[in-house]
């Protein structure tokens, strides 16, 4: 086995990388954690209030969009 050194010292490596890339992909809890808001109409999550009148303008243009106090 001349290669049984080297073989053991990529398994290591390739080891190594693959504890790196666990769970580092996922932004599901980020995502979350900034939408915070919801659309009173249809319960749509939102980021904050200026996405909230722009969401209200193109999706639900008869209903009244409520002031900003009352997200808060």
């Amino acid at each position: 086995m001349a290669r049984g050194k080297q073989k053991e010292q990529s398994r290591e490596k390739a080891q190594k990388q693959a504890e790196n890339r666990q769970g580092g992909k996922s932004q599901l809890s980020a995502r979350a954690a900034g939408l915070q808001l919801k659309c009173p109409v249809c319960k749509t999550p939102v980021a904050n209030y200026k996405v909230i009148v722009q969401h209200m303008e193109a999706k639900h243009p008869k209903e009244t969009i409520p002031p900003e106090s009352d997200f808060q």
